[in-house]
């Protein structure tokens, strides 16, 4: 995971990600932080939304450090803080045995929720919702996703539970923010957009948030009048990918086809990268046809070339920090009531 410096402009992009944010500045020489650790020093006063304890708190939800006793199981096992993201250290615990197996430092449980698993993107102005975006994840194998649907239509029961909350302890904070739901209650909170799919929100979507983070003001109406779609590509771990990546981006302009990120850097080794168990994630395809979006992928896929299998290191999980593939598990349970592994969906959201 890179560590990112306070920067003027719009800071911690991830390499692949800045080519959104090439043509785009902020007034004032100031700072739009994407990237939570940036966010935990530039928002003190709200920065506490990154307790995931606070969150359930705040929810009125069961909850408690570990060694605290809960009242019934299954529940859900993760890290109180995590900047990194990925869902690292997370797990179903099913019973007290299991619970008293699984106490470390640093680690809290919370209820496994049920429900629709949504990721939100709010942009407030000063503490009053004012723009929604909602994406849901079709999973792949072993925490891996397939896609994300980048939803138009909105979510008015969720956007009226959401501003309660909001409006209660998010009061004066201007800026775009991601709340990650299960079953309609929150599970995650981060002070930042989410970076994925900038490209589908619609044309000076950046401007207006920049202008929001500086002056407090909401000013857009370019939404996309469909839906957008992020496709993933993963490829095995144990190999070292690789990818002409002038000739990957001079597959674009492509019908359909907003956008190619190859998601991962050539000079950290591919233990290194924080990754699902189900795959080493190469690329992302932002479209809006989702048939076009994995027409490209096949295309990235036969570009692809992997070496010989390269020397893995073993790791049960990213609790420590030290990279490695993350053995992940998140709370998300499809609508049909499927419980299901996903972790590493989207970098940041």
């Amino acid at each position: 995971m890179p560590l990112f410096q306070l920067t003027k402009g719009f800071a911690g992009p991830y390499p692949w990600e800045k080519q959104y944010f090439e043509n785009s500045t902020v007034p004032n020489d100031e700072t739009v932080s994407i990237d939570d650790a940036l966010s935990w020093v530039l928002y003190p006063k709200h920065r506490w939304v990154y307790n995931k304890m606070l969150i359930c708190e705040t929810q009125g939800l069961a909850h408690g450090p570990h060694s605290t006793t809960p009242d019934r199981y299954p529940v859900f096992s993760k890290p109180i803080y995590n900047m990194n993201g990925m869902g690292t250290g997370s797990r179903v615990i099913a019973n007290e045995k299991e619970y008293v197996k699984a106490i470390e430092p640093g680690y809290f449980w919370m209820p496994l929720f049920e429900g629709r698993h949504v990721s939100t993107d709010v942009a407030l102005e000063k503490g009053t919702p004012r723009w929604w975006q909602h994406s849901t994840a079709v999973p792949g194998e072993q925490g891996t996703f397939d896609y994300f649907m980048v939803h138009r239509e909105g979510d008015a029961e969720l956007e009226e539970y959401l501003t309660g909350w909001i409006t209660q302890h998010l009061q004066g904070f201007s800026g775009v923010i991601n709340v990650e739901t299960i079953g309609r209650r929150i599970i995650e909170c981060h002070l930042r957009m989410t970076s994925q799919w900038v490209d589908l929100n619609g044309e000076g979507w950046l401007d207006a948030v920049a202008n929001l983070h500086v002056h407090g003001v909401w000013r857009f109406e370019n939404s996309p009048k469909r839906d957008g779609f992020s496709v993933a590509l993963f490829g095995e771990h144990g190999k070292r990918w690789s990818i002409d990546r002038e000739a990957a981006q001079a597959l674009l302009p492509a019908e359909d086809v907003t956008s190619i990120q190859v998601t991962f850097d050539d000079s950290v080794a591919p233990d290194d990268h924080y990754m699902p168990e189900g795959g080493f994630r190469l690329a992302v395809i932002n479209c809006w046809d989702l048939e076009a979006g994995k027409r490209m992928r096949e295309t990235l896929r036969s570009m692809f070339v992997a070496e010989e299998p390269a020397a893995t290191k073993k790791s049960s999980s990213l609790a420590n920090g030290n990279g490695h593939i993350a053995k992940v598990q998140s709370e998300v349970v499809m609508s049909n009531g499927v419980h299901l592994q996903i972790g590493g969906m989207v970098d940041r959201s």
